[in-house]
């Protein structure tokens, strides 16, 4: 038996994306920058899967750019913004949960003299609005904000930041990683005021190595690397397009989707929250299902086990987590996210990171709770002793 509650990791790509990309490699292989026949068709490609994007996150389809993935959507967006904009401040915002393709990003700015405020967060993992007000200031360039968290799924209110913005008669621009957030909640870009917005492909079931960049239409920035002028010039490099063919698969396949997956999910993390609640002592709930939390991610800390044990008994009974972010789980101390929310060191220890999918079955929760007591009590007989 095989069960994946990795998902905020990656995911696995559906069988519709696996095939449309398939499809791309064998007949819109094409480089889309030709002016011949094959050319054009791949362009064709790209365009249309452009054009889902852009209508799924009701925005221009000219403020949609494609990328390599997460990671490079965020270092394009700030990096773009700080280059272009520090001639009028070197004060940046961010806060101390986001993932680290923006944390680190910040913490370089920071030793090239930028002027960095981390906002803190309360115990849910959520920022203080007033604090963030306090914040701004009139050499404050660029806010970063994450939407949803990707070790608990803590929501953040991104909607209200550009009211505080203008409040401040600050000329702030406002930037929201939005790789767990793209596909699993709803969303709305333009009335929330945002003018940079990153995504992923392999979070919501399409391939690796694609990504998303929103870009508003009156934000001009500058690319941080050249070539031939892809991407209308912000990411020059031939295009992905078996990559981006599947994104496009796979968001239009969320487009019709969304809701009863989002449902289903909500039901699988209900169930699992409950029987864990009424079948094993000693654990402390991170992410409760709550509306400020994204329901595909559950992170709960099992008191007197070290996660990483857990993680390779569960492995060897074909359940498979994790204990923090894939993208900084090697070579880091402790959990930086789960520090801020002021978790103590027995809890961030023992805990384990569960994401769903719309694969998941109930079935799959009631093995990993069995799975789970067991194992648990038998780390305990040692740890305990």
């Amino acid at each position: 038996m095989e069960i994946y509650l990795d998902n905020c990791a990656t995911t696995q790509p559906r069988e519709e994306v696996v095939e449309a990309m398939i499809y791309a490699l064998r007949e819109e292989y094409g480089n889309p920058s030709s002016l011949h026949r094959l050319g054009l068709k791949a362009e064709k490609a790209l365009e249309k899967a452009r054009e889902v994007i852009a209508n799924f996150l009701k925005v221009n389809k000219d403020e949609i750019f494609f990328t390599s993935g997460g990671t490079e959507s965020n270092n394009i967006a700030i990096q773009s913004i700080i280059s272009k904009y520090n001639r009028l401040g070197k004060h940046i915002i961010t806060t101390s949960i986001e993932h680290s393709s923006v944390y680190n990003v910040y913490k370089f700015y920071e030793e090239l003299g930028f002027e960095v405020t981390y906002l803190e967060v309360d115990e849910r993992g959520i920022i203080s609005l007033e604090e963030l007000e306090k914040a701004i200031r009139e050499d404050t360039i660029l806010i970063s904000i994450m939407q949803v968290n990707n070790e608990i799924g803590s929501i953040q209110p991104t909607w209200k930041v550009k009211e505080l913005i203008k409040k401040k008669n600050s000329k702030a621009l406002l930037h929201v990683d939005g790789v767990q957030a793209f596909g699993k909640i709803k969303l709305n870009i333009k009335d929330w005021g945002i003018d940079t917005f990153s995504m992923s492909g392999h979070k919501i079931y399409g391939p690796k190595g694609i990504g998303i960049l929103y870009i508003d239409k009156n934000l001009k920035i500058n690319p941080i690397m050249y070539g031939g002028n892809q991407e209308r010039g912000l990411r020059s490099g031939t295009e992905n397009v078996p990559g981006i063919v599947g994104l496009g698969k796979a968001v239009e396949i969320l487009e019709k989707n969304f809701e009863m997956e989002q449902e289903k999910v909500k039901e699988i993390k209900s169930y699992f929250i409950k029987r864990l609640k009424e079948e094993i002592d000693h654990i402390h709930i991170n992410s409760p299902s709550e509306e400020n939390f994204s329901p595909y991610i559950l992170n709960v800390s099992f008191d007197y086990v070290r996660g990483e044990v857990l993680l390779h008994y569960l492995e060897n009974k074909g359940i498979y987590v994790s204990t923090a972010s894939a993208c900084s789980s090697k070579g880091v101390k402790g959990n930086r996210v789960l520090k801020a929310m002021g978790l103590n060191e027995r809890q961030i220890e023992g805990a384990i990171r569960f994401c769903f999918s719309y694969k998941n079955k109930k079935e799959d929760i009631d093995y990993t709770i069995e799975v789970l007591k067991e194992s648990i009590k038998e780390i305990r007989q040692i740890t305990m002793r």
